[in-house]
């Protein structure tokens, strides 16, 4: 009697068929598929094109990234050519229009649904990618982000999250400006998310978590934030009371909790601040030959510190509260900015962010019930 060996016509297909079951496992990782919006922000598209390239290379030995930018094909590939940037690897979907910045933000959903930020988010919905990024508008991507890819089940309102530098590494300031009013609730629901975050991101252990408030006791505040302060002791997360506004540049949290109004005052000054005190140490730096000589002494520390107050270096602030990571990238961010970007929506995906934020927000919900 004899046997024959079956063997597969098609060479290929037994590592095909493991790549289907196992996906990315064979080359170190599932792969990520961020959509960037190519037209958002001052320096669109050439900045996007920038952090592209920049993401390529220094994110590749990290993360296995595909990327897929939204826009005016032609204007991409035009801008790409000028640039000298190699576009192979990179899937363009066109999208005709760009939502102005000083338009009606509810307009993305009907008057600009064909935008570039509009189709990113689209596309995001469908499950064509696994993060957004776009350095355009606020309103319409919080609009759209809320209405296309849908919150969280159970989330109120979405909050804007941005890490911003302090004397003690990072911490995080939600809302920044995505809900000008909001209701106690909401607030319980930031300072969960933000803590999701900050500890699975920033990678900091058992985050503390402060209201922003006028004074550190109790009774301090409007009826909100007393309120707020009740609920965030019952949150099931490591709760360190009201916070003064000044002790945010100190450490007095990783989480800082307020109202979008709030926070993006908080946010505005600070940004005020650090350019004022970086502006005035390079004025003092300049102002005569012993001091441009003490200058070059200390040249690497100030570098290293003028980097860590540098936003570029996070990226963006992620919208937190919606079913896939979006992340908000300043309005004039640069290339290195959009990099960094790329590489937190990556971070996002990899550590299951939103995944982790619904579990938290379910534990939240029944610790407060109990």
């Amino acid at each position: 009697m004899s046997f024959t060996v079956n063997t597969f016509e098609d060479k290929e297909l037994p590592a095909r068929l493991f790549d289907q079951v196992f996906p990315g496992f064979t080359e170190g990782g599932r792969g990520m598929k961020i959509i960037i919006d190519a037209f958002g922000g001052d320096n669109a598209p050439e900045a996007v094109l920038e952090g592209c390239a920049l993401a390529r290379s220094a994110l590749a030995p990290q993360f296995k990234l595909e990327l897929v930018l939204t826009g005016d094909e032609e204007k991409i590939r035009a801008a790409a050519a000028a640039g000298n940037i190699d576009l192979t690897g990179i899937e363009v979907v066109h999208a005709p229009a760009v939502i102005p910045v000083c338009e009606e933000p509810t307009h993305i959903l009907k008057k600009y649904k064909d935008c570039s930020m509009a189709k990113g988010l689209q596309l995001l919905a469908a499950g064509e990618g696994d993060a957004f990024i776009t350095a355009g508008s606020t309103g319409a991507m919080v609009v759209g982000a809320t209405f296309i890819v849908k919150r969280i089940k159970g989330v109120k309102r979405p909050a804007i999250g941005t890490v911003i530098p302090n004397a003690k590494g990072h911490y995080m300031l939600l809302d920044s400006g995505a809900n000008e009013e909001c209701r106690p609730e909401m607030l319980r629901q930031f300072g969960v998310m933000g803590s999701v975050y900050m500890e699975h991101i920033m990678k900091i252990p058992n985050p503390r978590v402060g209201l922003v408030n006028i004074g550190t006791e109790d009774s301090k505040g409007t009826g909100l934030q007393v309120e707020a302060n009740q609920l965030l002791r019952q949150a099931g997360v490591n709760y360190v009371g009201n916070v003064e506004a000044r002790e945010l540049p100190l450490g007095g949290c990783d989480v800082a909790v307020a109202d979008g109004f709030t926070g993006n005052v908080v946010l505005k000054l600070t940004e005020g601040m650090a350019k004022m005190i970086l502006g005035g140490i390079k004025e003092i730096f300049l102002s005569s030959l012993t001091t441009k000589l003490a200058a070059l002494l200390v040249a690497k520390p100030v570098q290293a510190y003028k980097k860590r107050m540098d936003a570029s270096e996070i990226g963006g602030a992620l919208l937190l509260g919606v079913r896939r990571p979006v992340i908000k990238a300043h309005g004039n961010s640069n290339g290195r900015a959009f990099m960094n970007a790329i590489r937190q929506a990556a971070l996002c995906c990899e550590n299951h962010v939103v995944d982790r934020i619904s579990a938290s927000l379910g534990a939240a919900a029944e610790d407060g019930e109990a």
